[in-house]
Formats: C-alpha cells, sequence, structure tokens
C-alpha cells in the first residue's frame, strides 16, 4: 500500500526528531524474524535505552541527509529495523549482538554514528567498549597519575631533607653524650 505524502513528511519528521536525541543508529535486516522475536528485541533494547523501528529506507535517508548525518546507502537495502541509541550506543549494540547471535536469520548491517559509518564489525567492536563510568575512571586514573608522581617526588624530597637535619641532631646529641 502506498504511504501518503504527508504520511512520508510525518515520518522523516519523527526519524528526525529520533536521529537528534540518539547518538547513533544500528541497521539491521529482520527479514525471517517472527513477530515474537522483534519484540522481545524491543523490550531488551529499551532496557538499555534504545528504541527499535522498522523503517522506510528512502525516509530514512532522508532524515539522515537532513540531520547531517552519513547515509549509507549500501546499508540501506532491503527490509531495516533501526535501533536508535538514546543511551551508551555501546550498551545498545551489546544488547544487538547478543540477539543477533541467538538469532541466526537477524543480521547486523552496520550502524551509523554522526559522520560515521560502521560496518557489522564496527558494531561488534563497539559493543565491547567499556561502559561510560570506566572510561571515566580509566580517564581520571591517567590524569591523577601524574600529579600524584609528582606529590610522592616532592614528598620524598622533603622526607630526605627531614632525615638529614635529624641525622645531624642525632649526631650533635651524640657528640654532646660523649664530651659529656
Amino acid at each position: 500500500m502506498a504511504i501518503s505524502k504527508k504520511r512520508k513528511e510525518e515520518l522523516v519528521d519523527m526519524y528526525v526528531d529520533w536521529l537528534k536525541r540518539s547518538q547513533a543508529i544500528i541497521l539491521t535486516d529482520y527479514r525471517g524474524q517472527p513477530t515474537k522475536s522483534v519484540y522481545q528485541l524491543r523490550t531488551k533494547a529499551r532496557t538499555t535505552e534504545g528504541e527499535l523501528h522498522v523503517v522506510k529506507n528512502t525516509l530514512i535517508a532522508r532524515a539522515l541527509r537532513e540531520v547531517g548525518m552519513a547515509v549509507p546507502d549500501k546499508l540501506l537495502a532491503g527490509p531495516t529495523a533501526a535501533v536508535f541509541c538514546f543511551g551508551e550506543p555501546p550498551a545498545v549494540a551489546k544488547t544487538v549482538i547478543q540477539f543477533a547471535g541467538e538469532n541466526k536469520t537477524f543480521t547486523i548491517k552496520g550502524a551509523v554514528m554522526s559522520k560515521s559509518v560502521l560496518d557489522a564489525a564496527g558494531v561488534r567492536a563497539l559493543s565491547e567498549l567499556p561502559p561510560r563510568p570506566v572510561v571515566l575512571a580509566q580517564v581520571l586514573g591517567t590524569i591523577q597519575a601524574p600529579a600524584s608522581k609528582v606529590a610522592g617526588v616532592l614528598g620524598a624530597g622533603l622526607r630526605q631533607v627531614v632525615s638529614v637535619i635529624q641525622a645531624r641532631v642525632d649526631q650533635l646529641k651524640a657528640a654532646e653524650g660523649v664530651a659529656a
């Protein structure tokens, strides 16, 4: 059934809104999947702040152009279900990868992150990234390490000066004790 021009505009506007709110979009081929399993993925995706929607390729391409994202024409062929990543893309990608592993007819075409297009291997690599709090902790540790080393070096210098002074005091006390 043909979609009216007005409905197409509504869909593009809806896609544009989703794209503006999402950090990435994972494109999949859901051919051969029972409705029940697609619904299961939809539910799993929501737990990681993602949303799965079956999209019309030409309209999602138009929406991608509108928001200034890369348009992967090769990935927009055949039936497409898009998983919008409103939360952290690695968590959503991990959910989609796990689902694809459990359902052999479900395939991941790739993903779009801003102006970058990822293939299926790129989506797998994205899913293996650590969660944001872990990355922030690693960055903080990297920043703090040089500061703690500087503090250690400065502290060691002060400890050496204090040790030298204490040794001199001990030496003078020992000299007094011998002289008395």
